[in-house]
């Protein structure tokens, strides 16, 4: 049985990727109301012991998991470790001395604890002095209600505040005055503000690598002269093609030596890669990360069976769905300017083509919305089961890249 995990980024006031929530399910047709939350919660553990675990999900940054009352009364949190995991106490859960004693002793041994969509109430001061974080669902808790929260917990300087489902810069802004540190939503994957931008020259010169990257036949020594022309970018490729991503039993010494070792594919790869890498530098770092994995998503999909589109295609399509956010301005824009093919600019700017339907499927799968990710699988004949696997293995896969391409020279 496939196991599915959608990983939500939780961002810090530097927007900074503080943790992870982190939503699962046993299928993509297995959503609520048909597991309930017990079922689900004893699942998730389940599934992080013995399929996926938290390394290979979260890459060194904290989890945020779910938990229901029966399983915290049951303690279900203290089987995870506790320098890794956020309980949160879900929103369904009402307050007692039982859950009190239950929240406590979770509190006392090391675990982060979180009170998950909060509903203001007298009754939850009681567990103002075992709780670090309380949640505020964005758009359901107006702003009065909101500074009642920051009252009432003054006393308690240890706990924060997290803004979810925040969706726009604008609301982004006014949780950031009012004084939270956390914010979870989309918000920074939509572009701030549209305007026009002109690609520099570096980034054209990787363009048009990718661009000869995906012929029939690429020149490499085509390739090799326009790597050996940058200086910075030669030297990025002999440090990717040296890492310990590829196990390489001899040294590479020229450009020519690395572009053979690491092959066409990952070659494609590099170069993509490092045309996201390269914008700006106030843009939370997450983008890079969520282009890639979409990127790694695509092309591991349009590899399973009944797939006919080019894998080259859809790992371009996947990478650059992200690029308007990037760079603040206009996919259509962006697009233009780049020489890539038609069917690649009409998934991309038109949402039309096979190529588009996977790039939607990514992007219900990163929001955990699991029905219309069913729907979209079934549409283009994906197996379920392939399409989980293909999504857990590129956000893994996506982190371990990342850090080597926006590592300092």
């Amino acid at each position: 049985m496939a196991f599915y995990a959608a990983r939500q980024p939780i961002l810090d006031k530097n927007k900074s990727v503080y943790a992870y929530e982190l939503l699962f399910r046993e299928s993509l047709a297995n959503v609520f109301p048909d597991v309930g939350d017990d079922e689900a919660t004893s699942k998730m553990i389940d599934g992080i012991q013995t399929n996926l675990g938290l390394d290979s999900l979260t890459q060194n940054k904290l989890a945020f998991l779910n938990f229901t009352h029966d399983t915290l009364l049951n303690r279900y949190p203290l089987m995870l470790p506790n320098d890794q995991v956020v309980v949160e106490v879900l929103e369904t859960v009402r307050p007692g001395k039982r859950l009190l004693a239950a929240v406590k002793e979770i509190k006392e041994a090391g675990y982060i604890v979180a009170l998950d969509d909060y509903v203001h109430e007298p009754v939850w001061k009681h567990f103002y002095p075992y709780t670090d974080i309380i949640k505020i669902d964005w758009q359901e808790m107006g702003i009065d209600e909101v500074k009642e929260v920051i009252k009432a917990i003054k006393p308690y300087p240890q706990i924060k505040l997290l803004a979810e489902k925040v969706e726009t810069h604008e609301e982004y802004q006014t949780a950031l005055d009012l004084g939270f540190s956390y914010f979870q939503g989309y918000f920074f994957s939509k572009p701030e503000v549209m305007k026009g931008y002109a690609l520099q020259p570096s980034q054209m010169a990787l363009a048009q690598l990718m661009a000869e990257m995906a012929e029939p036949e690429p020149n490499v020594n085509k390739i090799t002269r326009a790597f050996e022309i940058d200086v910075n970018l030669s030297f990025k490729l002999l440090k990717y093609a040296q890492s310990s991503l590829f196990r390489r039993s001899t040294e590479i010494s020229n450009i020519k030596q690395a572009i053979v070792a690491i092959g066409q594919q990952e070659l494609r790869r590099f170069v993509s890669l490092m045309f996201t890498a390269q914008f700006k530098s106030d843009k939370p770092a997450e983008l890079t990360v969520m282009s890639l994995a979409r990127a790694r998503f695509c092309e591991s999909i349009a590899s399973l069976p009944r797939q006919k589109e080019d894998k080259s295609s859809a790992f371009l399509v996947g990478l650059l769905s992200l690029l308007d956010a990037m760079l603040d301005t206009s996919i259509d824009d962006l697009v233009d300017k780049l020489p890539l093919s038609n069917q690649i600019k009409d998934a991309l700017c038109k949402g039309e083509g096979a190529l588009a339907d996977y790039i939607n499927l990514v992007r219900r799968l990163e929001k955990a919305e699991w029905d219309e990710a069913n729907f979209i699988a079934q549409k283009v004949a994906l197996d379920t089961d392939r399409v989980a696997k293909c999504f857990n293995e590129a956000q893994a896969w996506a982190s371990e890249r990342a850090q080597i391409a926006t590592q300092e020279d």
